[in-house]
C-alpha cells in the first residue's frame, strides 16, 4: 500500500512526505509561489513515470534492446453540455493524452507489445477504475 502525508507550509506550498522522500507541491506564481510542481502535475508525472518503469522492466525481462522510453502527457477536462451537471459521473469527463516514443532496435512486433504494456501499468489502472472514497475530518485539538 502506498502511503503520503502532506502538510500545509507558506502560503499555498504543501510539504509531501513518503516513507523516504520529502518535496514541495504548490501553484504556479501568481497563485502560489512556484516552488514545486502543482498537484496536477505530480499526477501526470505519476502516471509518466510508471509506464517508463513498466515498459523498462518488461523489456528487461524479456531482453529486448529498449534503451530509452519517452512520454508526454496532457490533461483536460471534457464537461457535458450542461456546465450545472459537472458534479454527477457522466457530466465531467478527464481527458489523458499520452505520446509514447520508444528508443530501441525494436521490431514492429516489439512495439505493439510495448505499447499494450504500457496500458497495463498500475497507475494507469487506477485512474481508469471506478474509486471509492473513505474519508474522515476531525478538528486538531
Amino acid at each position: 500500500m502506498a502511503r503520503v502525508s502532506t502538510r500545509s507550509d507558506e502560503n499555498l506550498q504543501v510539504r509531501v512526505s513518503s516513507e523516504d522522500h520529502t518535496w514541495i507541491a504548490d501553484e504556479p506564481e501568481g497563485v502560489g509561489d512556484g516552488a514545486g510542481p502543482g498537484p496536477y502535475d505530480l499526477l501526470l508525472g505519476a502516471l509518466g513515470s510508471c509506464m517508463t518503469m513498466t515498459l523498462l522492466l518488461y523489456s528487461k525481462r524479456k531482453e529486448w534492446p529498449l534503451e530509452r522510453v519517452d512520454v508526454d502527457i496532457e490533461h483536460d477536462r471534457v464537461h457535458a453540455e450542461d456546465a450545472a451537471k459537472v458534479e454527477e459521473a457522466s457530466g465531467l469527463v478527464e481527458r489523458f493524452r499520452i505520446n509514447l516514443v520508444l528508443h530501441g532496435d525494436l521490431d514492429e512486433t516489439q512495439r505493439s507489445r510495448l505499447a499494450e504494456i504500457a496500458t497495463k501499468c498500475p497507475i494507469r489502472k487506477t485512474l481508469a477504475a471506478t474509486h471509492m472514497f473513505d474519508e474522515s475530518v476531525t478538528l486538531a485539538d
